[in-house]
């Protein structure tokens, strides 16, 4: 099943992409993929739902806005470095345990929604990452059923404001949490869509150019490992977002550094997880 939400800012509606690749919607449901959705047994709720309705469902209205996946979720955590090239590129050492942030959820944002370069801001990056989607509470997890937790999982650009990150009292969450920080989507696969998390190309392209290219078979810490070890400091509620860190091509990484400017056009893709498309432009409010 693959969920998305639709609809102007603040005004979202549930649907589907149904097996021939229409877009539906589920307003009927009477539900947002939120957390009380997952938290009461909504995935298998609206699979019986969608078994009695399928065929009364309407396409969605051309030219709707597609917005996050999942409704504002209570947490967006983070892994830093856990690909070992972008951990060399950074000038850092591969890290032995997983390096952990938050972003602010109001970074949220929908898949095809403008990148705001923040006010003062001197080195805005990007970062094309993997996100799991926690499906229940979660807390002091194991490894060996931390899948059971996984509700499914959505393509992530995790962007990112380098001089605020490293240079503004290091702490990371300053460089990650501005408007639109978070582009999610275009839409949730759930687990049996994605048979195999560990193997799935990412990739990244700026001004049409490829500059991130990997695997996440290369992952330093694996998805049990990420919720058994965040689940030993923190709970995971249904809806939170685990963003599994990037792979090397980050504009930190290149000599000299690139950062994007506005008008630079920025396309990522995860297999299975789609593409979404961002465009980065100045901060409407700075």
């Amino acid at each position: 099943m693959k969920l998305i939400r639709f609809g102007d800012t603040g005004q979202e509606k549930p649907g589907i992409i149904d097996e021939e690749g229409n877009y539906l919607d589920c307003s009927g449901f009477l539900e947002d993929w939120n957390e009380q959705f997952f938290a009461e047994n909504g995935l298998d709720r609206l699979d019986a739902w969608l078994e009695a309705n399928l065929d009364t469902l309407t396409k969605i209205p051309e030219g709707s806005r597609i917005a996050s996946p999942v409704a504002r979720p209570s947490k967006i955590v983070c892994i830093g470095l856990n690909y070992r090239k972008h951990a060399i590129e950074s000038g850092m050492p591969v890290p032995e345990v997983p390096i952990i942030f938050m972003k602010a959820t109001s970074s949220l944002c929908g898949p095809f929604d403008p990148i705001y370069i923040p006010k003062n801001s001197v080195a805005t990056d990007w970062e094309v990452e993997l996100a799991v989607v926690i499906g229940k509470r979660a807390k002091y997890v194991s490894k060996e059923n931390a899948m059971d937790y996984v509700a499914g999982y959505c393509l992530h650009n995790d962007v990112s404001e380098r001089d605020f990150q490293l240079r503004h009292g290091g702490q990371w969450v300053k460089g990650k949490s501005a408007d639109n920080f978070a582009p999610l989507g275009p839409f949730l696969a759930t687990k049996t869509e994605i048979p195999d998390p560990h193997n799935l190309r990412l990739w990244l392209k700026l001004n049409g150019e490829t500059i991130q290219d990997s695997n996440t078979s290369d992952l330093v810490f694996d998805i049990p490992t990420l919720i058994e070890h965040l689940s030993q400091y923190m709970t995971l509620l249904p809806g939170d977002v685990i963003s599994t860190g990037t792979p090397a091509g980050v504009g930190l990484g290149f000599d000299p550094p690139r950062y994007l400017a506005e008008g630079d056009v920025v396309e990522l893709g995860i297999d299975g997880l789609g593409v979404s498309k961002q465009v980065a432009v100045n901060d409407p409010e700075a």
